[in-house]
């Protein structure tokens, strides 16, 4: 058994060809897959989050809306740059969209991918400590972060306060219980995956990592899910950590399926991504037999415990609850995924 979710970037353009040609029609498409996804069955809606770009970058709103319309939907990010937050603003933003929700929050984070401007991290007014690398900065961000979603005391309290105050030490509000048993590490190589499994956050493995030995994409991918299991269970860390992995699947059971994915490279590619040397995963293209004997051979589909399903979201709302609707009814089951 799986979780099975969909991982939308959020893409907007104003060409005739897509279905998504504003900021508000993707916004508000994203609300309405998230409802149609629900109702199909599957477990999962996330949002990447990219700034300086005609793509999803505000994510608690969203969250927030979506868990409004929903009841039982996992709701949450594939990733937030943590290079960008302001930590405490983002504890009291994720504790009211969890709570909106009913606990449904998984939030994924990360230290970023490439961006669409230069040190887009400074115009939102941070810079890396002397000595610090960008990455450290979204490092000591996320510590920051977790060490807040704890819900303990350490602000002081006013000795005359516009309200009454509990007493103690004051802590960010609202505070949601159990959320930050629900933060994610978006991971790159294997060393970063071991570092969040220390931290005690889940993994979030996407659809390229560091090129660390050479091999098939999903065989690292694989090695990287036992690393951090692995550094888990050395941490002592109470409860089992989950793990997501993201795939571009799409079974070819109508003629429009073929138009627009028969035919696609079903290889890795290689390729540099801010000076690393990067795989990044094939997609997955074929009839729904053949499509289930290929990810019947996919190692970390098979470690992992949750599955993330990148959509197309400029083919709109009916199209993408097409293929979520295809996979769950022609893939899931053949693999014992349902």
């Amino acid at each position: 058994m799986k979780k099975i979710g969909f991982l939308s970037f959020g893409h907007w353009t104003p060409s005739p060809h897509s279905q998504t040609r504003t900021a508000a029609d993707t916004l508000l498409q994203s609300i309405d897959l998230a409802v149609a996804a629900e109702e199909l069955g599957a477990d999962g809606a996330y949002f990447r989050v990219h700034h300086f770009a005609r793509q999803l970058a505000s994510p608690f709103p969203l969250l927030a809306a979506i868990g409004a319309r929903t009841s039982r939907i996992e709701i949450g990010t594939g990733v937030i740059d943590m290079r960008y937050e302001n930590p405490m603003y983002m504890v009291e933003d994720a504790g009211a969209a969890d709570l909106i929700s009913g606990g449904r929050l998984q939030l994924g984070i990360s230290r970023g991918s490439p961006e669409q401007v230069i040190d887009g991290w400074r115009y939102f007014g941070y810079e890396p400590a002397e000595g610090e690398t960008e990455a450290d900065m979204a490092r000591r961000h996320t510590e920051v972060l977790l060490e807040a979603l704890k819900g303990e005391g350490f602000a002081q309290p006013h000795p005359r306060p516009m309200f009454a105050n509990p007493p103690g030490l004051l802590r960010l509000e609202p505070h949601s219980e159990g959320l930050r048993d629900r933060i994610w590490w978006g991971a790159a190589s294997n060393g970063t995956a071991r570092w969040a499994a220390e931290l005690g956050m889940n993994l979030m493995s996407s659809t390229l990592k560091e090129d660390e030995s050479g091999q098939p994409f999903h065989v690292q991918q694989a090695d990287q899910i036992r690393v951090f299991r692995d550094a888990w269970a050395s941490a002592g860390h109470a409860g089992t950590p989950r793990v997501s992995v993201s795939r571009s699947i799409f079974p070819l059971v109508s003629e429009e399926d073929h138009v627009y994915f028969g035919g696609r490279p079903d290889d890795d590619q290689v390729g540099q991504i801010d000076n690393m040397r990067a795989i990044f995963g094939r997609s997955y293209a074929a009839e729904p037999d053949r499509l289930v004997e290929q990810l019947r051979e996919d190692e970390a589909i098979a470690e992992a415990d949750t599955l993330l399903l990148t959509v197309p979201n400029q083919l709109g709302v009916d199209y993408n609850a097409h293929v979520l609707e295809s996979i769950l009814t022609h893939v899931a089951p053949e693999l014992g995924w349902r």
